[in-house]
Protein backbone atom coordinates (compact mmCIF):
# COMPACT_ATOMS: atom_id res chain seq x y z
CA UNK A 1 0.00 0.00 0.00
CA UNK A 2 2.69 2.51 0.82
CA UNK A 3 4.94 1.80 -2.19
CA UNK A 4 1.82 2.35 -4.43
CA UNK A 5 1.02 5.81 -2.54
CA UNK A 6 4.57 6.70 -2.94
CA UNK A 7 4.58 5.38 -6.86
CA UNK A 8 1.61 7.45 -7.79
CA UNK A 9 2.37 11.08 -5.69
CA UNK A 10 6.10 10.83 -7.84
CA UNK A 11 3.27 11.00 -10.68
CA UNK A 12 2.01 14.49 -10.19
CA UNK A 13 1.34 16.52 -6.65
CA UNK A 14 -1.87 17.12 -8.23
CA UNK A 15 -3.08 13.72 -8.48
CA UNK A 16 -2.15 12.99 -4.96
CA UNK A 17 -5.60 12.35 -3.41
CA UNK A 18 -6.99 10.65 -6.27
CA UNK A 19 -3.99 8.04 -5.98
CA UNK A 20 -4.65 7.67 -2.16
CA UNK A 21 -8.26 6.69 -3.13
CA UNK A 22 -6.89 4.60 -5.74
CA UNK A 23 -4.76 2.58 -2.91
CA UNK A 24 -7.37 1.30 -1.04
CA UNK A 25 -8.48 -0.50 -4.60
CA UNK A 26 -5.31 -1.68 -4.98
CA UNK A 27 -4.88 -3.04 -1.57
CA UNK A 28 -7.51 -5.41 -2.18
CA UNK A 29 -5.75 -6.77 -5.59
CA UNK A 30 -2.39 -7.33 -3.49
CA UNK A 31 -4.45 -9.28 -1.01
CA UNK A 32 -5.78 -11.52 -3.84
CA UNK A 33 -1.94 -11.93 -4.46
CA UNK A 34 -1.59 -14.03 -1.82
CA UNK A 35 -4.25 -17.01 -2.73
CA UNK A 36 -1.40 -18.74 -4.95
CA UNK A 37 0.55 -19.42 -1.69
CA UNK A 38 0.59 -18.22 2.20
CA UNK A 39 3.04 -16.34 3.36
CA UNK A 40 4.63 -18.61 5.58
CA UNK A 41 4.43 -21.25 2.40
CA UNK A 42 6.30 -18.36 0.19
CA UNK A 43 8.86 -17.59 2.80
CA UNK A 44 9.66 -21.58 3.29
CA UNK A 45 10.00 -22.19 -0.88
CA UNK A 46 11.80 -18.91 -1.05
CA UNK A 47 13.92 -20.31 2.08
CA UNK A 48 14.86 -23.59 0.43
CA UNK A 49 16.17 -21.97 -3.16
CA UNK A 50 18.48 -19.74 -1.28
CA UNK A 51 19.58 -22.97 0.63
CA UNK A 52 19.89 -24.39 -2.90
CA UNK A 53 22.23 -21.72 -4.14
CA UNK A 54 24.28 -21.44 -0.64
CA UNK A 55 24.84 -24.96 -0.57
CA UNK A 56 26.04 -25.11 -4.64
CA UNK A 57 28.50 -22.09 -3.68
CA UNK A 58 29.97 -23.89 -0.91
CA UNK A 59 30.29 -26.80 -2.93
CA UNK A 60 32.06 -24.96 -5.93
CA UNK A 61 34.42 -23.34 -2.94
CA UNK A 62 35.63 -26.40 -1.47
CA UNK A 63 36.53 -27.71 -4.79
CA UNK A 64 38.34 -24.52 -5.79
CA UNK A 65 40.57 -24.81 -2.68
CA UNK A 66 41.45 -28.10 -3.52
CA UNK A 67 42.02 -27.50 -6.96
CA UNK A 68 44.48 -24.46 -6.18
CA UNK A 69 46.47 -26.71 -3.81
CA UNK A 70 46.88 -29.45 -5.89
CA UNK A 71 47.87 -26.88 -9.13
CA UNK A 72 49.68 -23.86 -7.59
CA UNK A 73 51.11 -23.46 -10.64
CA UNK A 74 48.28 -22.29 -12.40
CA UNK A 75 48.36 -18.60 -13.82
CA UNK A 76 44.79 -17.51 -13.07
CA UNK A 77 45.83 -13.40 -13.92
CA UNK A 78 47.13 -14.34 -17.13
CA UNK A 79 43.80 -16.85 -18.11
CA UNK A 80 41.46 -14.42 -16.94
CA UNK A 81 43.01 -11.82 -19.62
CA UNK A 82 42.43 -12.99 -22.63
CA UNK A 83 40.34 -12.86 -25.08
CA UNK A 84 37.59 -15.44 -25.85
CA UNK A 85 39.33 -16.08 -29.38
CA UNK A 86 42.96 -15.95 -27.62
CA UNK A 87 41.45 -18.28 -25.01
CA UNK A 88 39.85 -20.58 -27.52
CA UNK A 89 43.35 -21.33 -29.57
CA UNK A 90 45.15 -21.89 -26.90
CA UNK A 91 42.83 -24.83 -26.08
CA UNK A 92 42.90 -25.89 -29.25
CA UNK A 93 46.49 -26.14 -29.55
CA UNK A 94 47.19 -27.29 -26.15
CA UNK A 95 48.91 -24.73 -24.55
CA UNK A 96 46.20 -24.51 -22.14
CA UNK A 97 43.87 -27.09 -20.68
CA UNK A 98 39.95 -26.79 -19.74
CA UNK A 99 40.90 -27.70 -16.15
CA UNK A 100 42.58 -24.66 -15.26
CA UNK A 101 40.57 -22.50 -17.25
CA UNK A 102 37.37 -23.87 -15.51
CA UNK A 103 39.14 -23.40 -12.43
CA UNK A 104 39.87 -19.53 -12.93
CA UNK A 105 37.14 -18.66 -14.10
CA UNK A 106 34.95 -20.47 -10.88
CA UNK A 107 37.33 -19.07 -8.56
CA UNK A 108 36.72 -15.39 -9.96
CA UNK A 109 32.66 -15.75 -10.41
CA UNK A 110 32.82 -17.16 -6.58
CA UNK A 111 34.65 -13.73 -5.70
CA UNK A 112 32.67 -11.96 -7.57
CA UNK A 113 29.11 -12.94 -6.71
CA UNK A 114 30.53 -12.04 -3.28
CA UNK A 115 30.47 -8.42 -4.15
CA UNK A 116 27.83 -8.09 -6.68
CA UNK A 117 25.24 -11.16 -6.03
CA UNK A 118 25.51 -11.84 -9.72
CA UNK A 119 24.93 -15.92 -9.28
CA UNK A 120 21.48 -17.91 -8.52
CA UNK A 121 23.43 -21.28 -8.11
CA UNK A 122 26.99 -22.65 -9.51
CA UNK A 123 25.83 -25.90 -12.04
CA UNK A 124 27.60 -29.02 -10.36
CA UNK A 125 27.33 -31.28 -13.14
CA UNK A 126 29.81 -28.24 -14.53
CA UNK A 127 32.60 -30.11 -12.36
CA UNK A 128 31.86 -33.49 -14.32
CA UNK A 129 31.01 -32.21 -17.70
CA UNK A 130 34.76 -30.79 -17.74
CA UNK A 131 35.91 -34.32 -16.82
CA UNK A 132 34.84 -35.74 -20.28
CA UNK A 133 35.18 -32.32 -22.44
CA UNK A 134 37.25 -34.59 -24.93
CA UNK A 135 34.67 -36.20 -27.33
CA UNK A 136 33.89 -32.39 -27.87
CA UNK A 137 37.46 -31.35 -28.72
CA UNK A 138 36.71 -30.36 -32.19
CA UNK A 139 33.86 -27.86 -30.72
CA UNK A 140 34.49 -23.93 -31.66
CA UNK A 141 33.99 -23.33 -28.32
CA UNK A 142 36.04 -26.29 -26.48
CA UNK A 143 36.50 -25.67 -22.92
CA UNK A 144 35.35 -22.31 -22.15
CA UNK A 145 33.33 -21.62 -19.53
CA UNK A 146 30.02 -20.14 -19.91
CA UNK A 147 27.45 -18.32 -18.01
CA UNK A 148 23.81 -18.78 -18.30
CA UNK A 149 20.88 -16.90 -17.14
CA UNK A 150 18.53 -18.25 -14.28
CA UNK A 151 15.59 -18.24 -17.05
CA UNK A 152 17.77 -21.15 -19.43
CA UNK A 153 16.53 -24.82 -19.11
CA UNK A 154 19.42 -26.59 -17.29
CA UNK A 155 18.40 -30.33 -16.04
CA UNK A 156 17.23 -30.37 -12.65
CA UNK A 157 17.58 -26.79 -11.79
CA UNK A 158 14.61 -24.36 -11.80
CA UNK A 159 14.04 -21.63 -13.76
CA UNK A 160 12.33 -19.13 -11.07
CA UNK A 161 12.11 -16.21 -13.48
CA UNK A 162 12.04 -14.31 -9.54
CA UNK A 163 8.62 -15.63 -8.90
CA UNK A 164 7.72 -18.06 -6.39
CA UNK A 165 5.58 -19.98 -8.20
CA UNK A 166 8.14 -21.23 -10.67
CA UNK A 167 9.95 -22.71 -7.78
CA UNK A 168 10.23 -26.39 -7.10
CA UNK A 169 10.01 -27.00 -10.86
CA UNK A 170 13.55 -28.41 -12.17
CA UNK A 171 13.84 -28.40 -16.02
CA UNK A 172 13.34 -32.23 -16.72
CA UNK A 173 16.37 -31.47 -19.66
CA UNK A 174 18.89 -29.20 -21.09
CA UNK A 175 17.27 -26.02 -23.03
CA UNK A 176 18.17 -26.08 -27.13
CA UNK A 177 21.22 -23.40 -26.59
CA UNK A 178 22.51 -25.57 -23.67
CA UNK A 179 22.53 -28.76 -25.44
CA UNK A 180 24.41 -27.07 -28.57
CA UNK A 181 26.74 -25.24 -26.29
CA UNK A 182 27.75 -28.29 -24.91
CA UNK A 183 27.96 -30.12 -28.50
CA UNK A 184 30.17 -27.25 -29.12
CA UNK A 185 32.89 -28.09 -26.32
CA UNK A 186 31.57 -25.17 -23.87
CA UNK A 187 30.24 -25.73 -20.29
CA UNK A 188 27.71 -24.32 -18.69
CA UNK A 189 28.66 -23.45 -15.29
CA UNK A 190 26.91 -21.04 -13.77
CA UNK A 191 22.86 -19.51 -13.51
CA UNK A 192 22.94 -15.74 -13.16
CA UNK A 193 20.34 -13.05 -11.27
CA UNK A 194 17.11 -11.90 -13.01
CA UNK A 195 14.40 -9.50 -12.29
CA UNK A 196 11.72 -10.42 -10.69
CA UNK A 197 8.82 -11.32 -13.65
CA UNK A 198 11.64 -10.56 -16.01
CA UNK A 199 9.85 -7.47 -17.36
CA UNK A 200 11.89 -5.36 -15.44
CA UNK A 201 15.49 -3.87 -16.07
CA UNK A 202 16.51 -3.19 -12.22
CA UNK A 203 18.11 -6.90 -11.74
CA UNK A 204 16.28 -7.86 -7.99
CA UNK A 205 14.00 -10.38 -7.14
CA UNK A 206 12.81 -11.65 -3.40
CA UNK A 207 14.48 -15.25 -3.82
CA UNK A 208 18.17 -13.94 -4.46
CA UNK A 209 18.03 -10.17 -3.94
CA UNK A 210 19.38 -7.36 -6.06
CA UNK A 211 22.47 -7.53 -8.35
CA UNK A 212 24.94 -4.15 -8.19
CA UNK A 213 26.93 -2.64 -11.09
CA UNK A 214 30.88 -3.89 -11.54
CA UNK A 215 31.47 -0.52 -12.17
CA UNK A 216 29.59 1.44 -9.03
CA UNK A 217 27.61 -0.51 -6.68
CA UNK A 218 25.70 2.23 -5.90
CA UNK A 219 24.28 1.78 -9.57
CA UNK A 220 22.05 -1.26 -11.27
CA UNK A 221 23.41 -4.00 -13.66
CA UNK A 222 20.75 -3.56 -15.40
CA UNK A 223 17.90 -6.19 -16.43
CA UNK A 224 16.89 -8.97 -17.45
CA UNK A 225 20.12 -10.36 -18.07
CA UNK A 226 21.56 -8.25 -15.43
CA UNK A 227 23.47 -11.30 -13.52
CA UNK A 228 25.09 -11.65 -16.37
CA UNK A 229 25.81 -8.38 -17.47
CA UNK A 230 27.26 -7.86 -13.69
CA UNK A 231 29.37 -11.30 -14.38
CA UNK A 232 30.69 -10.04 -17.52
CA UNK A 233 31.20 -7.01 -16.93
CA UNK A 234 33.08 -7.41 -13.62
CA UNK A 235 35.21 -10.26 -15.27
CA UNK A 236 33.77 -13.38 -13.97
CA UNK A 237 32.53 -14.44 -16.76
CA UNK A 238 34.00 -14.27 -20.90
CA UNK A 239 30.78 -15.54 -22.39
CA UNK A 240 27.41 -15.39 -21.30
CA UNK A 241 24.04 -16.12 -22.64
CA UNK A 242 21.00 -13.80 -22.00
CA UNK A 243 17.10 -13.16 -23.44
CA UNK A 244 15.75 -9.69 -24.70
CA UNK A 245 12.40 -8.97 -24.65
CA UNK A 246 12.54 -4.90 -24.16
CA UNK A 247 16.38 -4.50 -24.09
CA UNK A 248 17.15 -7.50 -21.59
CA UNK A 249 20.56 -7.65 -22.95
CA UNK A 250 21.17 -4.52 -24.70
CA UNK A 251 20.41 -2.26 -21.39
CA UNK A 252 22.85 -4.37 -19.00
CA UNK A 253 25.47 -4.36 -21.88
CA UNK A 254 25.29 -0.63 -21.80
CA UNK A 255 24.78 -0.66 -18.07
CA UNK A 256 27.90 -2.74 -17.41
CA UNK A 257 30.08 -1.83 -20.14
CA UNK A 258 30.16 -4.79 -22.15
CA UNK A 259 29.21 -6.05 -25.89
CA UNK A 260 25.31 -7.78 -26.32
CA UNK A 261 23.89 -8.93 -29.21
CA UNK A 262 19.39 -9.19 -29.74
CA UNK A 263 19.87 -11.61 -32.89
CA UNK A 264 16.53 -11.05 -35.55
CA UNK A 265 13.79 -13.43 -33.42
CA UNK A 266 14.13 -17.19 -34.19
CA UNK A 267 17.12 -17.18 -35.61
CA UNK A 268 18.60 -18.79 -32.03
CA UNK A 269 16.17 -21.73 -30.74
CA UNK A 270 13.92 -20.61 -27.75
CA UNK A 271 12.79 -24.09 -26.93
CA UNK A 272 13.88 -24.80 -23.00
CA UNK A 273 13.92 -20.79 -22.58
CA UNK A 274 10.85 -19.53 -19.79
CA UNK A 275 9.08 -16.59 -20.05
CA UNK A 276 6.91 -15.20 -17.41
CA UNK A 277 3.97 -16.44 -19.71
CA UNK A 278 4.22 -17.61 -23.31
CA UNK A 279 1.52 -16.22 -25.87
CA UNK A 280 2.91 -13.20 -26.47
CA UNK A 281 3.96 -12.56 -29.82
CA UNK A 282 3.29 -8.62 -30.66
CA UNK A 283 7.20 -7.85 -29.01
CA UNK A 284 8.90 -11.35 -29.05
CA UNK A 285 11.66 -12.12 -27.07
CA UNK A 286 15.12 -14.16 -28.03
CA UNK A 287 17.93 -15.52 -27.08
CA UNK A 288 21.26 -13.79 -27.42
CA UNK A 289 24.93 -13.63 -26.24
CA UNK A 290 26.77 -11.05 -24.19
CA UNK A 291 30.44 -10.92 -24.12
CA UNK A 292 33.70 -8.84 -23.70
CA UNK A 293 33.93 -7.76 -27.24
CA UNK A 294 32.01 -8.49 -30.70
CA UNK A 295 34.26 -11.40 -31.73
CA UNK A 296 33.14 -12.96 -29.06
CA UNK A 297 29.39 -12.26 -29.82
CA UNK A 298 30.09 -14.04 -33.31
CA UNK A 299 32.48 -16.99 -32.51
CA UNK A 300 28.91 -17.58 -29.86
CA UNK A 301 26.67 -17.36 -32.85
CA UNK A 302 29.28 -18.74 -35.28
CA UNK A 303 29.25 -21.96 -32.63
CA UNK A 304 25.46 -21.97 -32.38
CA UNK A 305 24.32 -21.87 -35.99
CA UNK A 306 25.26 -25.37 -36.58
CA UNK A 307 23.33 -28.35 -38.14
CA UNK A 308 22.99 -29.74 -33.95
CA UNK A 309 20.64 -26.88 -33.86
CA UNK A 310 19.18 -26.89 -36.63
CA UNK A 311 18.28 -30.77 -35.99
CA UNK A 312 17.24 -30.11 -32.58
CA UNK A 313 14.75 -27.52 -33.55
CA UNK A 314 13.40 -27.75 -36.65
CA UNK A 315 11.71 -24.50 -36.68
CA UNK A 316 14.74 -22.29 -36.92
CA UNK A 317 16.32 -21.27 -40.13
CA UNK A 318 19.05 -23.85 -41.39
CA UNK A 319 21.47 -20.69 -42.07
CA UNK A 320 24.68 -20.88 -40.86
CA UNK A 321 26.96 -18.00 -39.63
CA UNK A 322 27.81 -15.42 -42.74
CA UNK A 323 31.39 -15.42 -41.59
CA UNK A 324 31.78 -13.43 -45.06
CA UNK A 325 29.15 -10.71 -44.13
CA UNK A 326 30.93 -10.55 -40.90
CA UNK A 327 34.35 -9.75 -42.36
CA UNK A 328 33.24 -7.46 -45.13
CA UNK A 329 34.72 -3.84 -45.80
CA UNK A 330 32.24 -2.76 -47.74
CA UNK A 331 31.69 1.01 -47.35
CA UNK A 332 28.14 1.27 -45.99
CA UNK A 333 24.95 4.02 -45.93
CA UNK A 334 24.05 4.31 -42.36
CA UNK A 335 21.17 6.25 -40.58
CA UNK A 336 21.91 8.16 -37.22
CA UNK A 337 19.77 9.05 -34.72
CA UNK A 338 20.81 11.42 -31.07
CA UNK A 339 17.25 11.53 -29.87
CA UNK A 340 13.99 9.03 -30.59
CA UNK A 341 12.17 12.11 -29.82
CA UNK A 342 10.57 10.12 -26.91
CA UNK A 343 13.13 10.33 -24.32
CA UNK A 344 15.39 12.95 -24.26
CA UNK A 345 18.79 11.45 -24.01
CA UNK A 346 21.38 11.88 -21.40
CA UNK A 347 24.15 13.75 -22.61
CA UNK A 348 26.53 11.38 -23.00
CA UNK A 349 24.44 8.94 -24.75
CA UNK A 350 24.39 11.57 -27.40
CA UNK A 351 27.93 12.65 -27.75
CA UNK A 352 28.79 8.65 -27.59
CA UNK A 353 26.66 9.10 -30.99
CA UNK A 354 28.16 11.72 -32.07
CA UNK A 355 31.24 10.76 -31.71
CA UNK A 356 30.86 6.96 -33.25
CA UNK A 357 29.37 9.10 -36.22
CA UNK A 358 32.81 11.36 -36.98
CA UNK A 359 35.03 8.43 -37.03
CA UNK A 360 32.37 6.36 -38.94
CA UNK A 361 32.25 8.97 -41.61
CA UNK A 362 35.87 9.48 -41.50
CA UNK A 363 36.53 5.98 -42.31
CA UNK A 364 34.36 6.34 -45.37
CA UNK A 365 30.92 5.56 -44.05
CA UNK A 366 28.22 7.52 -45.03
CA UNK A 367 26.05 9.01 -42.51
CA UNK A 368 22.62 10.16 -42.77
CA UNK A 369 19.82 11.74 -40.50
CA UNK A 370 17.22 9.28 -39.66
CA UNK A 371 13.59 9.51 -37.85
CA UNK A 372 11.64 7.14 -36.32
CA UNK A 373 8.09 6.86 -37.53
CA UNK A 374 5.50 7.78 -35.20
CA UNK A 375 7.25 6.34 -32.36
CA UNK A 376 5.02 7.25 -29.81
CA UNK A 377 1.73 5.20 -31.21
CA UNK A 378 4.60 2.57 -31.44
CA UNK A 379 5.12 2.37 -27.78
CA UNK A 380 1.49 2.52 -26.44
CA UNK A 381 -0.51 0.79 -28.96
CA UNK A 382 1.58 -1.46 -30.06
CA UNK A 383 4.33 -2.24 -27.77
CA UNK A 384 2.73 -1.83 -24.51
CA UNK A 385 -0.83 -3.17 -25.64
CA UNK A 386 1.14 -6.18 -27.40
CA UNK A 387 3.21 -7.42 -24.05
CA UNK A 388 -0.09 -6.73 -21.81
CA UNK A 389 -2.68 -7.21 -24.29
CA UNK A 390 -4.47 -9.00 -20.98
CA UNK A 391 -4.27 -6.00 -19.17
CA UNK A 392 -1.52 -7.13 -17.49
CA UNK A 393 -3.77 -10.38 -15.67
CA UNK A 394 -1.39 -12.90 -16.47
CA UNK A 395 1.83 -11.53 -15.13
CA UNK A 396 -0.41 -10.52 -12.04
CA UNK A 397 -1.58 -14.03 -11.57
CA UNK A 398 2.47 -15.25 -11.85
CA UNK A 399 3.19 -12.87 -9.16
CA UNK A 400 0.71 -14.95 -7.01
CA UNK A 401 2.42 -16.06 -3.42
CA UNK A 402 5.34 -14.30 -4.45
CA UNK A 403 6.33 -10.48 -2.23
CA UNK A 404 6.48 -7.97 -4.53
CA UNK A 405 10.10 -6.91 -4.90
CA UNK A 406 10.94 -3.05 -3.95
CA UNK A 407 12.03 -2.41 -7.58
CA UNK A 408 8.81 -3.60 -8.85
CA UNK A 409 6.50 -1.69 -6.91
CA UNK A 410 6.17 0.78 -8.24
CA UNK A 411 5.61 -0.49 -12.04
CA UNK A 412 3.10 -3.07 -11.31
CA UNK A 413 1.16 -0.48 -9.20
CA UNK A 414 -0.98 0.82 -12.47
CA UNK A 415 -1.27 -2.61 -13.73
CA UNK A 416 -3.35 -4.06 -10.75
CA UNK A 417 -6.21 -1.19 -10.73
CA UNK A 418 -9.11 -2.19 -12.33
CA UNK A 419 -10.00 -0.98 -15.95
CA UNK A 420 -12.61 1.22 -14.79
CA UNK A 421 -10.13 3.21 -13.15
CA UNK A 422 -7.02 3.31 -15.31
CA UNK A 423 -9.68 5.14 -18.12
CA UNK A 424 -10.63 7.33 -15.44
CA UNK A 425 -7.06 8.30 -14.39
CA UNK A 426 -6.38 8.66 -17.84
CA UNK A 427 -8.75 11.45 -18.23
CA UNK A 428 -8.09 13.13 -14.91
CA UNK A 429 -3.62 13.04 -16.52
CA UNK A 430 -4.76 13.96 -20.04
CA UNK A 431 -3.90 17.57 -19.34
CA UNK A 432 -0.83 17.57 -17.63
CA UNK A 433 0.49 14.31 -18.14
CA UNK A 434 -0.18 13.12 -21.40
CA UNK A 435 2.66 10.35 -21.59
CA UNK A 436 1.08 8.72 -18.76
CA UNK A 437 -2.51 9.31 -19.78
CA UNK A 438 -1.87 7.49 -22.99
CA UNK A 439 0.22 4.83 -21.27
CA UNK A 440 -2.99 4.16 -18.37
CA UNK A 441 -4.83 3.44 -21.76
CA UNK A 442 -2.35 1.13 -23.26
CA UNK A 443 -2.73 -0.83 -19.57
CA UNK A 444 -6.25 -1.85 -20.09
CA UNK A 445 -5.21 -4.10 -22.98
CA UNK A 446 -6.86 -4.88 -26.20
CA UNK A 447 -10.34 -5.70 -24.83
CA UNK A 448 -11.40 -8.78 -27.28
CA UNK A 449 -10.42 -11.44 -29.77
CA UNK A 450 -10.85 -9.58 -32.59
CA UNK A 451 -9.03 -6.12 -31.10
CA UNK A 452 -6.09 -8.22 -30.48
CA UNK A 453 -6.24 -9.84 -34.24
CA UNK A 454 -6.34 -5.71 -35.01
CA UNK A 455 -3.48 -5.19 -32.76
CA UNK A 456 -1.09 -7.95 -34.37
CA UNK A 457 -2.56 -6.40 -38.23
CA UNK A 458 -1.41 -3.25 -36.86
CA UNK A 459 2.17 -4.55 -35.78
CA UNK A 460 2.80 -6.37 -39.41
CA UNK A 461 1.99 -2.75 -40.64
CA UNK A 462 4.47 -0.96 -38.90
CA UNK A 463 7.26 -3.22 -39.78
CA UNK A 464 6.69 -3.13 -43.62
CA UNK A 465 6.24 0.37 -43.14
CA UNK A 466 9.34 0.86 -41.52
CA UNK A 467 10.71 -1.38 -43.76
CA UNK A 468 9.66 0.83 -46.39
CA UNK A 469 11.00 3.92 -44.58
CA UNK A 470 14.42 2.26 -44.49
CA UNK A 471 14.34 2.18 -48.26
CA UNK A 472 13.80 4.83 -49.25
CA UNK A 473 16.51 6.32 -46.96
CA UNK A 474 18.49 3.78 -48.91
CA UNK A 475 20.48 2.52 -45.54
CA UNK A 476 21.90 -0.42 -44.70
CA UNK A 477 22.30 -0.16 -41.57
CA UNK A 478 21.02 2.86 -38.32
CA UNK A 479 23.09 3.98 -35.27
CA UNK A 480 21.25 5.07 -32.62
CA UNK A 481 21.61 5.74 -28.43
CA UNK A 482 21.37 2.69 -25.90
CA UNK A 483 20.09 4.38 -22.74
CA UNK A 484 22.34 4.76 -20.25
CA UNK A 485 24.58 5.51 -17.92
CA UNK A 486 23.53 3.30 -15.26
CA UNK A 487 20.72 4.02 -12.97
CA UNK A 488 21.07 4.92 -9.58
CA UNK A 489 18.60 2.01 -7.73
CA UNK A 490 14.88 1.50 -7.56
CA UNK A 491 14.46 3.73 -10.70
CA UNK A 492 14.00 1.02 -13.79
CA UNK A 493 10.20 0.29 -12.41
CA UNK A 494 9.41 3.85 -12.48
CA UNK A 495 10.78 4.55 -15.86
CA UNK A 496 9.42 1.92 -18.79
CA UNK A 497 9.17 4.88 -20.95
CA UNK A 498 12.99 4.96 -20.90
CA UNK A 499 13.32 1.45 -22.56
CA UNK A 500 11.79 3.50 -25.91
CA UNK A 501 15.96 3.37 -27.41
CA UNK A 502 15.25 -0.88 -27.06
CA UNK A 503 12.09 -2.03 -27.24
CA UNK A 504 11.32 -0.84 -30.66
CA UNK A 505 13.62 -2.93 -31.83
CA UNK A 506 12.11 -6.05 -30.32
CA UNK A 507 8.40 -5.02 -31.99
CA UNK A 508 10.24 -4.53 -35.14
CA UNK A 509 11.72 -7.86 -35.07
CA UNK A 510 15.45 -6.01 -36.16
CA UNK A 511 18.72 -7.35 -34.74
CA UNK A 512 20.16 -4.83 -32.80
CA UNK A 513 23.99 -4.98 -30.65
CA UNK A 514 25.05 -2.84 -28.39
CA UNK A 515 29.13 -1.76 -27.76
CA UNK A 516 30.82 0.28 -25.71
CA UNK A 517 32.46 3.14 -26.84
CA UNK A 518 32.57 5.91 -23.87
CA UNK A 519 32.13 6.97 -20.29
CA UNK A 520 30.77 9.99 -18.43
CA UNK A 521 33.15 12.49 -18.09
CA UNK A 522 32.55 15.82 -16.17
CA UNK A 523 30.79 18.16 -19.12
CA UNK A 524 28.45 15.01 -19.49
CA UNK A 525 27.68 15.63 -15.59
CA UNK A 526 27.39 19.48 -16.05
CA UNK A 527 25.32 19.48 -19.21
CA UNK A 528 22.60 17.10 -17.23
CA UNK A 529 21.96 19.78 -14.51
CA UNK A 530 20.46 21.29 -17.49
CA UNK A 531 18.28 18.31 -18.96
CA UNK A 532 14.76 19.14 -19.59
CA UNK A 533 13.41 16.18 -21.21
CA UNK A 534 11.04 16.06 -24.48
CA UNK A 535 8.13 16.23 -22.58
CA UNK A 536 9.08 17.73 -19.50
CA UNK A 537 7.13 15.91 -17.42
CA UNK A 538 7.89 13.51 -14.32
CA UNK A 539 9.01 10.93 -16.52
CA UNK A 540 11.81 13.08 -17.75
CA UNK A 541 12.57 14.19 -14.32
CA UNK A 542 13.09 10.99 -13.01
CA UNK A 543 14.98 10.09 -15.93
CA UNK A 544 17.46 13.30 -15.19
CA UNK A 545 17.55 12.04 -10.83
CA UNK A 546 18.02 8.30 -12.49
CA UNK A 547 21.28 8.50 -14.39
CA UNK A 548 22.72 11.56 -11.98
CA UNK A 549 26.56 10.68 -10.35
CA UNK A 550 27.53 8.45 -13.50
CA UNK A 551 31.18 9.94 -13.96
CA UNK A 552 33.24 7.43 -14.71
CA UNK A 553 30.17 5.12 -15.78
CA UNK A 554 30.58 2.81 -19.19
CA UNK A 555 28.12 4.61 -21.97
CA UNK A 556 27.32 2.36 -25.44
CA UNK A 557 25.76 2.59 -28.77
CA UNK A 558 23.55 0.63 -30.44
CA UNK A 559 23.53 -0.44 -34.32
CA UNK A 560 21.16 -1.80 -35.93
CA UNK A 561 19.95 -3.57 -39.19
CA UNK A 562 16.92 -5.06 -41.33
CA UNK A 563 15.86 -8.86 -40.18
CA UNK A 564 17.89 -11.71 -40.86
CA UNK A 565 20.90 -9.38 -41.54
CA UNK A 566 22.54 -10.09 -37.97
CA UNK A 567 26.16 -10.54 -39.39
CA UNK A 568 25.82 -7.30 -40.84
CA UNK A 569 24.66 -5.67 -37.61
CA UNK A 570 27.88 -7.82 -36.07
CA UNK A 571 29.82 -6.29 -38.59
CA UNK A 572 28.76 -3.06 -38.17
CA UNK A 573 29.25 -3.20 -34.51
CA UNK A 574 32.90 -4.80 -34.57
CA UNK A 575 34.31 -1.35 -36.97
CA UNK A 576 32.63 0.56 -34.04
CA UNK A 577 34.71 -1.36 -31.58
CA UNK A 578 37.68 -1.17 -33.89
CA UNK A 579 37.57 2.66 -34.51
CA UNK A 580 36.77 3.78 -30.85
CA UNK A 581 39.42 1.82 -29.88
CA UNK A 582 41.74 3.45 -32.78
CA UNK A 583 41.09 6.67 -31.46
CA UNK A 584 41.71 6.00 -28.38
CA UNK A 585 45.58 4.93 -28.47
Amino acid sequence: MEGVKRYLENVEPRTAALFTGAACMIGTVMVLLQKGYTQREAKAKIQKAQNRRTDSLQRAEHAVLQYNKSHPETDSALILTLSLSELTKKLQEGSLNPEEVFYSYMEKTLDLNKDLNCCTGILLESFDQMKTLDSNRKGLLYGVPVSIKENYGYKNYDSSCGVVINLDHPAKEDSVLVEVLKKQGAIPFVKTNIPQALLNYECSNPIFGQTLNPHNPLKTSGGSSGGEGALIGGGGSLLGMGSDIGGSIRLPASFCGICGFKPTPGRLSSQGLSSIYRGQISVPSCAGPMARDVDSLALCMQALLCDHMFSLDPTVPPMPFNVQIYQSSKRLRIGYLESDGYTQPSPSMARSVREVKALLEAAGHTLVPYRHLNLEYAIVELIVKGILADGATTLLQKLEGSPVDPSLKAQIAPYALPIWLKKTLSFLLKPFFSRASVFLQGLCGVGSIQDLWKQHAAVEDYIQETIAEWRKCNIDALLCPVTGPAYNHLYCGKLSSAASYTVLFNLLQFPAGVVPVSTVNAEDEEELKHYKGVYQDQWDKLFKQAVSGGEGLPVGVQCVTLPWQDELCLRLMKEVEQLVKQSKA
